[in-house]
């Protein structure tokens, strides 16, 4: 397994994760990669590592550059350990490494490896001399964890992105003018919402930061490096970061004997009626991080439920634990089901929507089946409220 030329002097050293099909119950049916980056110079610097159970990838990608025992220099841009998975072997043929991270990271590699390895936290605006470059520090906090940084290497025009920007995919081709485009974006648009959509806040101080750089590469730490589409990537990464929505409605439900089902039916046609883009979209058929990659630009995010033991069906409120837990801003909400006796899963979804900053305009139920008229009342109640 051979290093793959980033710029002159400047490797991809990473491991690519064909099997991967889960992260963190982030359904990642492309696989991922763990990217991690060598630059040879005065002092011979890795930035990131890999996960653990690809260390041996790793290390045979140096090699075919140079032996890891000569490394001088390690960037630990986050703790997570698909970034830092493979520093307890590597410490091991290059024990005397510098390992440069932010000072939070310091604590939470101290704290999960136990360790006493030669630690040098960084503050933000911090210049790291490597001989012919230079790396500077830039800490982001929350974006996604409070550890996080980056680092941007002006001489070459490289911004070493840690987690922003990537994307779960595994390819053996490295840049983003060698993949498709559409499947690129399509992943790093997935990658977002489902891990950095809750600090959109932090990734709009950090984007007024990037934009003051000169970038021609975005090394990031997953999926596909970006070279050619850099203005691209940066202006949906601003556009997710604002929250912007589009005239589009996401109505998500499950049902048991499709009474609920057809109430998501008619409330699609009333959207539809009324000029918007509809996405309809089953529990039972989608997993939740693909649905939140629709959620991204919704400005109405429909909820259904049937009762069951006087409850929402568990796959709805599996569903709302991770979307409120990912936060999106600036939505709108019509809560909807059917009911035998008590519609009391209604009460509770409308009161966890609006507690998360939701803006609920509409609960809508029914007992047992709707018919044509029932269904018609209901389109006419939504379209009235657009």
């Amino acid at each position: 397994m051979k290093a793959v030329e980033v710029k002159e002097g400047i490797y991809w050293v990473g491991g690519i994760d064909w099997n991967l099909r889960s992260f963190h119950g982030y359904l990642t049916q492309r696989g991922s990669t763990y990217n991690s980056y060598l630059i040879i110079d005065e002092k011979i610097t890795l930035v990131d590592t890999v996960k653990s159970y690809l260390t041996s990838e790793m290390l045979e990608r140096i090699r075919s550059i140079i032996d890891p025992s000569k490394i001088d220099y390690i960037v630990c841009n986050h703790v997570e350990m698909d970034h830092s998975g493979a520093l307890p072997e590597l410490m091991k043929l290059a024990p005397k490494a510098a390992i440069f991270c932010s000072p939070k990271g310091e604590i939470g590699l101290r704290e999960h490896y136990k360790a006493d390895w030669n630690f040098k936290p960084m503050e933000s605006g911090t210049i790291l001399n490597l001989g012919k470059r230079t790396l500077h520090f830039i800490l982001t906090p929350m974006v996604h964890w409070p550890d996080n940084m980056v680092v941007y290497l002006p001489e070459e025009k490289i911004l070493f992105s840690n987690d922003s920007f990537g994307q779960h995919l595994a390819s053996s081709e490295r840049f983003d003018d060698e993949y498709p485009l559409d499947i690129t974006m399509l992943e790093a648009r997935k990658y977002y919402a489902n891990i950095v959509l809750p600090y959109s806040k932090q990734v709009q101080k950090i984007l007024v930061g990037i934009n003051d750089m000169d970038i021609d590469i975005i090394a990031d730490s997953h999926g596909i490096i970006w070279r050619k589409h850099v203005k691209e990537i940066l202006s949906s990464y601003a556009s997710w970061a604002s929250n912007e929505t589009r005239k589009k409605a996401l109505i998500v439900y499950d049902t048991m004997w499709h009474s609920t089902e057809t109430m998501a039916l008619a409330i699609q046609d009333a959207f539809e009626q009324k000029g918007y883009v509809t996405s309809l979209v089953s529990l039972q058929h989608n997993h939740i991080s693909d649905i939140m990659t629709e959620v991204i630009d919704a400005e109405f995010i429909c909820l259904g439920s049937p009762t069951l033991n006087g409850r929402m069906l568990p796959s709805m409120s599996a569903f709302l634990t991770y979307l409120l837990g990912l936060a999106p801003r600036n939505r709108k909400s019509i809560i909807f089901g059917s009911y035998g006796w008590g519609p009391k899963q209604i009460e509770e979804m409308a009161k966890m929507m609006s507690e998360a900053g939701f803006e609920v305009l509409a609960t809508e139920k029914h007992k047992y089946v709707p018919g044509p008229n029932d269904l018609e009342t209901l389109r006419q109640r939504i379209k009235a409220l657009l």
